[in-house]
């Protein structure tokens, strides 16, 4: 080069830095989190000046000059296994390294979803990160009539290279997917800036048509691409796996090469890092095609050669042409990307056209106005504190843009929740609206929330109404633009026991041998198979309790079994599917995909970068939550309105009504947030909770961790005297909770007091407690006991900080606490630490938990309607509640097709009456259809009338069918045996109506006299079905028992029990050993698995099952008034017990809860007959002389089918309390009508002119 230019480049790269460090001088007064991103972003653009300084110097050399340019990593997703990451390490750098590779590609098939990772982790190492992707190409992304779908390896030259890559990587997934993200010629043409394009393997169009024997067409496909880009940045790639298909074509290539005057590369298709990873990589490809070790796959590779060469082994491999070795060196070096944290958050620009900072500020003293009405000095003094640390660290813009669309979700109704987690603590978001609890009455902390020592920025979730959630979000994408809001990326992962499950499949291993292992590995959510294996280097505790000498021992003793652990083991944890975050969102003050790729799932487009990583790039990422229980409110409070002309505002309510409390106390608590397991209600019985204040603190005692100290706390409470402090600094912070630790802001308020810890250096203490930092821990114990100097703040010699200043902490010995005590204190919190709960959350939940507990209390119908409403389409948790109404001694009025709603309604203030949407196969739209017809033109008069009314194909036949069982269509006057005998003819009959009107014909009704009424069903008469038909068809479409419970006579005895199935029934809808459970259903689990319990139940679908070795068990399906459970008995207990095993027999059962195969029954040792009490059969008896009592009884006999319909007709015109009952002219047995009439002189003289005096009695 020559040497002024040299110079010259060098002086303008000086320059560039002097820029860029005056630019940072000048920025040094703005507010310090983004001071931190700035100081970011200089550290890592002075590297990159440095390394172009270093470049443009000097031709670097490279001891081992190679770099592989083509590697697919686990983002591959199932064909890739060259791990960027593994716990703290990344296999893949990691061994780059080790071969002294100065660089490396990352190049994952159609998706960039670990180039973010893959950059961060290759830096961190000082290895070159070249990011690319292995595109799909085709002619035509838009046309979806070829599959063809051609390999094309692009890799980012430049930082304009790198948008490229992730503008045409997002147009792949959103314009182009099909079965595969494509883009084709004409969208790389328009994207080719910057880009580094290799011809790719055998998958790409040069190679196969090559293999086809079309060397003109990979010619002119070749120099098509080679004019694409600029002049050296189209490569001709060469591989050599052994395969006789590359070597066919490799004289082909290297004769293209030469005469398109382009480079040769040597790549090896990494797919796993070293050769015996072959098998694993072989495993991963079989679970994502499904296919077992016997299957062919298609995707076979041929052999071990797909792993990460080293330079030597390459050389070795191209010795005939070691330039295209060393030609992947030069294209590392042409290479040059940043992935930086940028300014993209997005602005918020208020109307009036104050600052944001003057804007929120005038928001806020509004808002403290309207909730305080006097502003005193300790409101004042907090609001300014808050302020200032809002505006110095650049976050008034943030609590603007969450304002703006809460505000916007309250003026449109939509239930916003009262706030969640640590932002509840801040005064401002109280009296902005964002929160909705006042931190100062419930002593909650902003430090927790945002402090001046944080380092990470703080985060507003937002819980909304899940009905309506999307609507604040299409608000969102209308305010800041289409292009600029998305929703983020979740991918899942392989979980220990999904990789067992998944290796033993492809293995061919029995499900039973697979389930014996897999069922003693926990569900904790940071178990490995490591940690179970006792491998694991850590030594936390939690860590040490997932070590599980039985499946050790599985291991060592079963060679299939470890085979399958072994490979379970190279693939736990790898990427396995991408989704939808839950309720991520991400907003960017520009074009999102100018910034970070997209994906298309389904509908769904998401970035292809994980939530974290959108806020580290600079954008603003929210958790739009949806939360049922606000949906549940919602709906409660609107039918209370209804209802009652009561409007409840809980503002203005307030939260200290003690009959509510009093429910809480009796433990009856289905339905009341946060209170409904079986654990909760037992610990409320004990705790009865007086206020707001101790309801907060049992929720927050009653977790994993906390519940050990639960009696202790109990016994404090009720004997004051007990209560002592280790310090005289504590009590004023633990009296609230007698003297224990409950809550992480204590531990805040401990260290400050007792030690002098300003809160921001609390808050990073009760991080370290939490996550358990040993190291940190050990500093800030002696910090805590003996107290520090000031630091001051020290910079580089660029100018940046390397240390933060701190104030002095003086310590809890400078305060008058002994050493002992001291550390007794610092060990307490640091125990207590690992599983605190954040009051700020808990305080905002409690106030939900009281709403609905005020509900129950008071409107009790209503809320339950609205929990079964909301979830009207999960058959058992409709069961489960209608249970629960049914224990009240509230009525449940069985499905009416002209009185029931699609949803479920109160009736008469005493009842609910069963939704037609409840019922199973109907289909909500023609439910509604159904109903709005009803309203809009009166009753149904008959099935055929619906039909006639009701577009065609509104109802089908599997509806009808559903209805007819569910009891719908019992206001019509025909048994439900004769309805399903007659449903389908009636609907010929309509179709064939239906026809011959759009033909212009009269229907058969039409051709009959005007006097006959072509509503009526011509519906033979058939005996109803017999008690247990009856009610086992109703529960088949209902899932619950509406009319009768064969078990109804055995209520009062069935209460008496310790046990019933509802305890249990949160576990039922999960796979206990795949699915992640949350804290209620590990409570569950702890509380009744392996427990034996003893309950009154019918046993019904009794299996018999021939076990190897010829004994005989059983499979029984227990259900009790609240739900049903499977039931196992093996030989033994079958044998014992075979004689009561008979369906429909009502038994007492005692067992054993247990899990087998992800999902919970019960293992019965003993069955025993059920006999009622003396005493509730006297009741019983009593109770049916009182229904005999309370009307009279009309005996009328029926001659035929006609003379039946006619009095129907005018029993409709006689509704009342007396009975009916049929003598009919098929029947032997009198048949009970379902409906009673007013047997008044009228009535009597109608039916006597129909059937004769002498065929009606009324006694």
């Amino acid at each position: 080069m020559d040497e002024n230019k040299f110079e010259d480049i060098q002086g303008g790269l000086l320059d560039s830095l002097d820029e860029m460090l005056s630019a940072k001088s000048q920025s040094a007064d703005k507010p310090e989190a983004k001071e931190n991103v700035a100081d970011e972003k200089s550290v890592s653009q002075e590297k990159k000046v440095e390394k172009e300084i270093e470049q443009v110097g000097e031709k670097k050399t490279y001891e081992k000059p190679f770099v592989h340019l083509h590697v697919h990593s686990e983002y591959s997703l199932l064909d890739g296994l060259a791990r960027i990451t593994k716990g703290k390490k990344s296999p893949l750098l990691d061994a780059c390294k080790e071969l002294g590779m100065p660089g490396c590609a990352l190049t994952d098939h159609g998706n960039m979803f670990g180039a973010y990772t893959f950059y961060k982790a290759a830096n961190k190492r000082n290895i070159k990160p070249i990011v690319g992707c292995e595109f799909y190409t085709c002619e035509d992304m838009s046309k979806t009539e070829s599959s063809e779908r051609n390999h094309l390896v692009l890799l980012a030259k430049n930082d304009i290279g790198y948008r490229n890559l992730v503008k045409m990587d997002s147009l792949a997934y959103i314009d182009g997917y099909y079965y595969k993200p494509r883009i084709d010629i004409k969208l790389l043409e328009q994207y080719s800036e910057g880009v580094i394009c290799l011809s790719a393997c055998l998958s790409g169009k040069i190679p196969r048509l090559l293999t086809a024997g079309d060397y003109e067409g990979a010619k002119a496909y070749a120099t098509r691409l080679k004019n694409m880009f600029a002049e050296g940045d189209f490569y001709i790639e060469l591989q050599d796996h052994g395969l006789a298909e590359q070597r066919a074509i490799r004289n082909d290539l290297v004769r293209l090469a030469k005469e398109l005057g382009v480079k040769l590369v040597a790549t090896n298709d990494v797919h796993y890092v070293n050769r015996e990873d072959n098998i694993a990589q072989d495993i991963l490809v079989r679970i994502n095609t499904g296919k077992t070790i016997n299957d062919a796959t298609g995707m076979e590779m041929g052999n071990d050669q797909f792993y990460l060469k080293s330079y030597e082994e390459m050389m070795e491999i191209f010795s005939w042409c070691p330039e295209a070795v060393t030609n992947t060196v030069e294209v590392m070096e042409k290479c040059n990307i940043t992935i930086d944290k940028e300014d993209l958050y997005p602005p918020y620009t208020p109307d009036d056209g104050s600052s944001p900072e003057e804007f929120l500020r005038k928001l806020a003293y509004k808002g403290l106005e309207e909730k305080y009405h006097t502003i005193t000095d300790e409101i004042r003094e907090r609001a300014e504190y808050e302020l200032g640390i809002i505006i110095r660290t650049g976050f008034a813009e943030y609590y603007l843009i969450v304002w703006d669309f809460i505000n916007y979700a309250r003026s449109q109704n939509i239930p916003v929740g009262p706030g969640r987690g640590s932002g509840v603590g801040s005064i401002i978001a109280y009296a902005v609206g964002i929160t909705n609890l006042d931190p100062l009455k419930y002593q909650l902390f902003f430090e927790r929330f945002l402090n001046p020592e944080r380092v990470s920025a703080p985060d507003f979730d937002i819980d909304f109404c899940m009905d309506r959630r999307g609507e604040v979000i299409e608000y969102v994408i209308r305010k800041y633009g289409k292009e600029k809001v998305c929703q983020i990326l979740a991918l899942g992962t392989m979980k220990a026991k999904g990789a067992i499950k998944d290796v033993a499949r492809v293995y061919n291993v029995p499900l039973d041998i697979v389930n014996s292992t897999t069922k003693l590995i926990p569900n904790a959510p940071k178990v490995t198979l490591d940690k179970v294996l006792g491998r694991d280097p850590s030594t936390k505790e939690d860590d040490l309790k997932l070590r599980n000498p039985e499946v050790i021992e599985i291991y060592e003793n079963n060679p299939e079994m470890r085979k399958v652990i072994d490979m379970a083991l190279k693939i736990e944890g790898l990427p396995r599917n991408c989704s939808k975050h839950a309720a991520g969102v991400v907003i960017c003050k520009e074009v999102i995909s100018d910034h970070v790729p997209l994906q298309r799932n389904g509908p769904d487009i998401t970035t292809q970068f994980q939530k974290e990583e959108v806020e580290e790039l600079g954008m603003l990422k929210m958790d739009f939550l949806g939360l049922t229980t606000l949906t549940d409110i919602d709906k409660a409070l609107k039918y209370v309105r209804q209802n009652h002309g009561v409007d409840i505002d809980f503002d203005k309510l307030g939260y200290d009504d003690p009959e509510v409390y009093k429910l809480i106390g009796t433990g009856e608590t289905e339905a009341v947030f946060q209170l409904e397991s079986a654990g909760m209600k037992g610990f409320l019985k004990r705790y009865q909770p007086r206020n707001l204040e101790e309801v907060i603190a049992g929720i927050s005692l009653y977790r994993p961790g906390p519940m050990s100290c639960i009696d202790d706390y109990l016994e404090a409470r009720a004997n004051p005297d007990l209560i002592a402090y280790d310090a005289p600094q504590l009590e004023s912070i633990l009296d609230v909770t007698f003297g224990f630790f409950v809550y992480q802001e204590q531990v805040m308020q401990a260290v400050q007091a007792c030690a002098g810890y300003t809160l921001g250096r609390a808050d990073n203490l009760r991080r370290a407690m939490g996550k358990k930092k040993e190291d940190v821990m050990k500093a800030e114990k002696a910090v805590f006991i003996n107290g520090c100097p000031a630091k001051e703040e020290k910079r580089n010699d660029m100018g940046l900080v390397i240390e933060k200043a701190a104030p002095a902490v003086e310590g809890a010995v400078n305060r008058g606490i002994s050493v002992e005590k001291a550390e007794k204190i610092f060990d307490n919190m640091a125990d207590f630490a690992k599983y605190a709960f954040n009051k700020s959350h808990a305080a905002a939940y409690a106030t939900l938990t009281y709403q609905t507990a005020y509900l129950k209390r008071y409107y009790m119908l209503e809320l339950f309607a609205a929990v079964i409403n909301n979830r009207i389409t999960k058959s058992d948790e409709i069961a489960k509640y209608l249970a629960y109404v049914k224990n009240y001694d509230k009525k449940i009025y069985p499905p009416d097709i002209n009185k029931s709603d699609v949803i479920f309604t109160v009736e008469n203030n005493d009842g609910l009456r069963f939704g037609l949407g409840g019922i199973k196969n109907v289909g909500e739209a023609a439910m509604q259809a159904l109903v709005e017809e009803r309203r809009a033109n009166g009753e149904y008069k008959s099935i055929g009338d619906i039909l006639k009314r009701l577009p065609a194909g509104t109802v089908n036949k599997k509806m009808l069918e559903s209805l007819i069982k569910a009891g719908a269509f019992d206001c019509f006057g025909h048994t439900r045996a004769s309805l399903i005998a007659s449903y389908e003819s009636i609907v010929l009959l309509s179709m064939h109506d239906k026809k011959m009107q759009a033909n212009g014909q009269m229907s058969l009704f039409g051709l009959l006299e005007d006097d006959v009424d072509d509503t009526a069903d011509d519906v033979p008469y058939l005996k109803e079905y017999p008690d247990k038909q009856f009610l086992a068809l109703e529960k088949e479409v209902l899932n619950v028992y509406v009319t009768g419970h064969p078990l109804d006579e055995y209520r009062e005895e069935f209460n008496k029990f310790d046990f019933n199935i509802s305890k249990i029934s949160d576990l039922f809808a999960k796979n206990l050993d795949e699915d992640e459970l949350d804290e209620n259903d590990l409570q569950l689990i702890a509380q009744y698995e392996n427990k034996e319990v003893v309950f009154g139940c019918m046993l019904s679908k009794i299996e018999k099952k021939t076990t190897k070795s010829g004994g005989i068990m059983a499979y029984t399906t227990i259900e009790d008034l609240y739900g049903e459970m499977e039931g196992v008995l093996f030989p033994k207990t079958y044998e014992r017990n075979r004689n009561l095993l008979i369906n429909d027999n009502i038994v007492v059962v005692k067992g054993t809860i247990k899990r087998n195969n992800g999902r919970i029954n019960l293992n019965v040792f003993d069955i025993q007959p059920w006999h009622k009490s003396e005493q509730e059969d006297n009741n019983q008896e009593k109770s049916k002389e009182t229904v005999v009592a309370s009307g009279k009884k009309v005996f009328i006999k029926i001659d035929d089918r006609i003379m039946y319909r006619q009095v129907l007709e005018v029993i409709e015109l006689f509704p009342g309390v007396d009975s009916v009952i049929f003598k009919m002219y098929d029947s032997d047995k009198p048949q009970m009508y379902c409906k009673g009439v007013n047997s008044k002189e009228n009535f009597v003289n109608q039916i006597k002119a129909i059937v004769g005096a002498g065929s009606i009695v009324v006694k």
